[in-house]
Order: C-alpha cells, then structure tokens, then sequence
C-alpha cells in the first residue's frame, strides 16, 4: 500500500514474493496502454474512410478525437474519487472492457452522433485507466523496483504511436476502417481474459475520509509535479502536433512517416534508459529529459538545413520523451501517498490539458507566424519545466 509518509510500501496482503518484476502482470498493463492510444488516435490516420462512410467532412470526423480527449478531460478525477474504494483488478479489467464496448459501437454504427457518443465514452475509460495504471504497476513490486515497473506498464504508449498506428492505419486502409476497431474490439477481449487470470488483486482505499482534491493538491510536491506535466505535455505538443507543417517548411515533407516511425523507436529507448535508472536517479533523469527537450528544439529551430541533424534533434527529443510519463507518475506517487490514485486522475487531467493546450498554443502561432516559430515556443516551455523540476528539491523531484 501507500502511506502517509508517501512512501511506497507492500502491505502484508500485498507483499511482493519474489524480487523479479512480475513481466505478465505488468505486460497486461503495457497491453491496456497500447488498446488505450490505438483508440485515442486512429481516427487521425482514417480520416478519409471516415468522413466518407459517415457522410461528414473530414473536419467534423477530426471530432471524434476531441470527443475522446474531453471524455478523458472531465472523467477522470470524478471517476476515480467514486470508485476509491472499489478493489483495483475488477476496477481496471472494467475500464479495458469498456474499449471492447465502445470499440464494436464504433465498429458497427452508421451513425455520426452515436459514434461521437462511443468515442466520448472511450475517453471515460481511458481516463480511469490512465488513474489506474502506475499505481497499480507500482504495488505489484518491491518498493524499490516501483519505478522500472511503471516504465514497463509504460511501454505500450510508444509501441502503439510507432508501430500500432501505422499499422491501423495501413489495415484500414486495406481492408476498411471498421474492421480496424473490430479488431481492436476483438484483441480488448482476449487482453480481459489475460487480465483476469495473471493480474494480482488489490484493495481500494480503505479509509472512510472522503477524498478532497484540494488536500491531495496541497500534499508537498504535487503541485510541483503536475505543473511539470502541464507544461511539459504542452511543449511536446506545441510541436509534435504540428511536425508535418514543420517539416513541410524545412522540405522534409515526405519524410513524415519516417520521422514519426524515428520518434517511437527513440522513444522506446528512452523508456529503457529510464527503467534502468528510475528508482535511484529520479530527479536528475527528469531535470535531464525537460533540458534535453528543451536544447533537442534549439537545435530544430537553429540548425534545422541538414535532414542528419533534424533526425538527430528529433531522436534526441523523443529519447526525453519516452521516459517522462514514468518519471513524472513516480514522482507523483512518492508525493501522494496513499491518495495516488486520485492524484494520478489529475496527471490524466494535466496531460489532457497540455495535449490541448498544445495544439491551440500552435495553431494560434501557426496563424500569426511560419512553423519555424514552433520549436523555439517548444524550447522555452521545456526551459520552464527545468525549473519547475530543480525547484522541487525538497519535495516532488527530492
């Protein structure tokens, strides 16, 4: 369990017996990762397919990702306060059986309103899910392995932006969108049946005080903590959202797919380095991913005429961002104590925020300015997540 001291620690019942990372529990939650960002973006590959099987302009099938980030945006802390107390495997296989659900609508349904009213739902789970998953990767362990734990559970956020999409995309492209998310739906299924037979179970919270935002916020090091993930998640997507129009300036324009296919594996390397490192090295890893950010689109924005160097700024950048989430969610955990899920609700809240944010930031930049603005704008945000981080050396990034 998690205490007030906000130490991780194994309760008797939940005592780790062995020291060696239980890889199928935690691969279960990389899987639940993986369905997780499949569904969220998808639909931006299949555009096209969509708009003409529902009989809407691309801009209007574009919603269904932002009816999947308001879904996450407003449900996760409500979600989470609700089902505190609820025991954490039947909560999380809950949550992955809902994409089997809303995936098959999805699927099925000829409808423009019931899909968005799928996809907003899509977004609830993936934001109880998101609340769930580094708490409980990190009460599987030891509590000092929590760290290279979570950077497990973590892999499958990559694994589905460098190879799950692309190969989506590609299917549906082949075979049509709906066989896409039928799949989806299909494999959600079998994850479930995986879920439930390797996926220790854990108790809710078991207190009868309600949870108060405000008293989780005020916990030393929290704020510091999302307020590093905000502004983090908002300079990667400042940029990241708008690299095609980037790269499109530089020339680069039918190097997209290859640049994107670099980012992920840079950020699978990212994670690794982190999982190794983690649980001794937090706060120097991640006062060195936000300066690595930040000095990764310097180069982009100063010395950006040679493909070699935008391919080495980019993996440079992608390195720093493969291990953040399990930085940011440990150092989140350690600052919360027995409130981490509820806190992680408002990492999912934080994150959705930057995601957002990122992209109005850039399109209103885009509409003044040329995409060369875009990495100096991602550079200074990464300069005030450095400070952010060094600040909080006595809580959040101790």
């Amino acid at each position: 369990m998690l205490n007030d001291n906000s130490t991780l620690i194994a309760s008797p019942a939940d005592e780790p017996t062995t020291e060696r990372l239980p890889l199928n529990g935690l691969l279960v939650l990389a899987a639940a990762g993986f369905i997780t960002i499949l569904t969220e973006a998808l639909p931006a590959g299949l555009l096209p397919q969509l708009s003409a099987d529902l009989d809407v302009s691309q801009a209007m099938a574009g919603q269904m990702v932002t009816l999947y980030a308001l879904g996450s945006l407003l449900a996760a802390i409500p979600m989470v306060i609700a089902t505190r107390r609820w025991r954490r495997r039947p909560l999380l296989l809950l949550a992955i059986g809902g994409f089997a659900a809303v995936n098959s609508i999805t699927a099925l349904s000829s409808l423009y309103g019931l899909t968005l009213v799928a996809r907003f739902f899509a977004g609830v789970f993936a934001g109880l899910l998101w609340a769930l998953v580094a708490g409980y990767a990190a009460r599987m362990v030891a509590p000092h392995l929590a760290g290279r734990a979570i950077a497990v559970a973590m892999v499958g956020t990559p694994l589905a932006l460098s190879l799950g999409i692309p190969a989506g995309t590609w299917l549906g492209t082949l075979l049509g969108w709906r066989y896409t998310f039928a799949l989806m739906s299909v494999l959600t299924l079998l994850l479930l049946v995986w879920g439930h037979v390797v996926l220790k179970d854990f108790p809710g919270q078991d207190d009868a005080r309600p949870a108060s935002l405000g008293g989780v916020v005020r916990l030393p090091g929290v704020r510091s903590v999302l307020a590093a993930i905000l502004v983090f998640v908002l300079a990667h997507n400042l940029l990241y959202t708008y690299i095609a129009a980037f790269l499109a300036h530089l020339g680069m324009a039918g190097e997209v797919d290859r640049v994107l296919l670099a980012f992920g594996l840079a950020a699978l390397l990212g994670i690794w380095l982190t999982g190794l490192l983690i649980d001794h090295s937090l706060r120097p890893l991640s006062l060195l991913s936000a300066a690595t950010l930040a000095l990764a689109c310097t180069l982009l924005a100063l010395w950006n005429d040679s493909a070699a160097l935008v391919y080495g700024a980019v993996a440079a950048w992608c390195v720093a961002f493969g291990g953040i989430p399990a930085l940011f969610q440990t150092a989140l955990i350690r600052a919360s104590g027995k409130d981490a899920d509820v806190a992680q609700s408002m990492c999912v809240t934080a994150w959705n925020l930057g995601i957002a944010g990122g992209g109005i930031a850039g399109g209103l930049l885009l509409a003044r300015f040329d995409s060369t603005i875009l990495p100096w704008a991602a550079a200074g945000l990464g300069l005030v997540t450095v400070a952010i981080i060094f600040q909080a050396r006595r809580h959040g990034f101790a």
